[in-house]
């Protein structure tokens, strides 16, 4: 799609179930316990969802705990209820299973490998963390390739998420998107910039900018880029079909990187079933089980609470004759009439009931498993395994499972990285005008999740090294993966000077001077 026409539906029709569900992973992920009440309570007036439960008006429906409602039909308080972060854990874990170590980027160009170089230590591993973290809760982000002379002397990446997003792809490649950024609300008009991003005729991508004044649930019309602060700046980098004069070069600006695929909740939306899954897609019926327990186990301690039941005559009066208690105090009145008054008992009673630990975590903790099993990870990545002293091949047994999936998403994350710096050199070029640079040929590589100890390096090169079947150079690339190639390159060079007969077929005998000793040599240059 291209730009809005004036007064269209926002956001389309078309994008209304990928874009709730969004918001309910967005919900879980930032752990709002308001955000998840009203995002389950939209699904009807009791909080029910029309799935196999509980039979409710003639229906099958299921009860949420986040999104229940109170008799009186106004939305529960979620002041007690209490909400376990693990949809954030699962996002955050993803992002660090993949950035935490920033991949290696080269193309074995010196000049381009260097101005990469000066891109990771201008923030693109940080901005790769980032949006990693947000595509594992939406299922899918944006990487944009961005340039602003005046904060940066180079193009960097930025993050846009995929709930301001909406696409076309063709043959399942991005062939546009227009992303939208909501700048001002007020009660009755609500100011949009939308960017749209697109391919020309020759396959270079174009990017078109547009300000709209509307409401909640339509664009509006068209305003100049001049009337809002947010854009005004840049309606000198447009033309007059509002197109970017910048940065034109072969293949879009934009890549979309799925966290992972195929997704099975859209598969029947035309454009959507192309987007990636989340981490979170499945395991909202166990993570709102989970927050109910742990709510359940916290309202156990708080009615477990020591206190005593006491004579009427025993409480304390205002000075108006009100007998007056608060919920943290540990004295109450019984009940007069179902429970008869305390003349025949004792005037005050204990009373304090059970707190169900062993019942709460123990199904807490099945949950837990649950869930992290249900997003395609091992139980031990979330420290589940207390073990300390294991080898680099027993974690690997035990991260099988988190191993596969870093795998497949790694898979994912190297084709769209190749193509955005490869775009990120070919804008250097364009728009910064910086020479000896050569955008193709870009390979990233990814680090091992676990890295061997270096015994264990030590000894698997030594190994190899005397069965014949490794080189000293990829000796020393293996023990050191983190060198450049001229690292490589001057420590093999140290080894051959330090071992002379290493290579034999370079050694002489020395010359037999006057006084009869031998007088090694000199091959290093033969």
């Amino acid at each position: 799609m291209a730009l809005p026409a004036n007064n269209t539906q926002w956001p389309p029709t078309a994008w209304a179930t990928p874009l709730a569900d969004m918001r309910r992973w967005e919900a879980w992920w930032t752990g709002d316990t308001q955000k998840l009440a009203k995002a389950y309570a939209d699904n009807t007036e009791t909080g029910f969802e029309d799935v196999i439960g509980t039979r409710a008006n003639g229906k099958l429906v299921r009860r949420w705990f986040h999104g229940r409602k109170t008799n009186t039909h106004a939305p529960a308080s979620s002041r007690h209820d209490l909400h376990v972060p693990i949809a954030s854990d699962l996002c955050a874990t993803s992002a660090d299973l993949l950035y935490s170590q920033p991949p290696t980027i080269q193309t074995g160009h010196e000049t381009t490998d260097q101005r990469i170089s000066e891109y990771l230590a201008n923030g693109l591993a940080d901005t790769l963390l980032e949006g990693a973290e947000t595509g594992a809760a939406l299922g899918g982000r944006y990487m944009r390739v961005t340039w602003d002379p005046t904060i940066s002397a180079m193009p960097f990446l930025t993050t846009v998420d995929a709930d301001h997003a909406i696409p076309v792809f063709r043959w399942g490649r991005l062939v546009a998107v227009t992303f939208w950024t909501t700048l001002e609300t007020d009660s009755t008009t609500v100011w949009r910039h939308f960017e749209h991003h697109e391919l020309d005729a020759n396959g270079r991508g174009i990017v078109s900018h547009a300000l709209y004044s509307g409401t909640a649930t339509s664009v509006g019309v068209a305003r100049p880029l001049t009337e809002h602060p947010a854009t005004v700046g840049l309606a000198n980098s447009v033309d007059d079909h509002q197109q970017a004069t910048e940065g034109i070069t072969p293949g879009l600006l934009v890549a979309y990187i799925p966290n992972i695929t195929p997704q099975r909740r859209w598969r029947h939306i035309p454009q959507a079933r192309m987007l990636g899954r989340s981490d979170l897609d499945g395991q909202e019926p166990l993570m709102d089980a989970l927050d109910e327990v742990y709510t359940s186990w916290m309202r156990d301690i708080r009615l477990g609470k020591a206190r005593i039941l006491a004579d009427a005559n025993m409480l304390e009066q205002t000075s108006d004759g009100q007998r007056v208690f608060n919920l943290d105090r540990e004295v109450f009145t019984p009940l007069e009439g179902l429970a008869g008054t305390m003349r025949d008992t004792v005037p005050v009673q204990a009373q304090q009931f059970a707190i169900r630990v062993a019942e709460h975590q123990q199904t807490a903790v099945d949950l837990i498993h649950r869930i992290i099993r249900g997003a395609r990870y091992s139980t031990s990545t979330f420290g589940d395994v207390q073990d300390s002293d294991i080898t680099a091949t027993e974690v690997k047994a035990r991260e099988k499972t988190t191993m596969t999936t870093r795998d497949r998403k790694i898979r994912i994350e190297t084709t769209a990285l190749q193509q955005l710096v490869s775009k990120m050199l070919t804008v250097d070029q364009t728009v910064f005008n910086t020479p000896g640079l050569q955008p193709g040929g870009v390979k990233v590589t990814f680090p091992d999740m676990e890295d061997a100890s270096p015994s264990d390096l030590a000894n698997t090169a030594a190994t190899m090294r005397s069965a014949q079947l490794l080189s000293l150079q990829t000796g020393v690339e293996m023990i050191h993966p983190d060198w450049d190639t001229t690292q490589v390159a001057d420590e093999v060079q140290r080894l051959l000077d330090a071992q002379p007969l290493a290579n034999p077929d370079q050694w002489q005998p020395g010359k037999v001077t006057d006084d009869g000793e031998n007088e090694e040599e000199d091959t290093t240059n033969k």
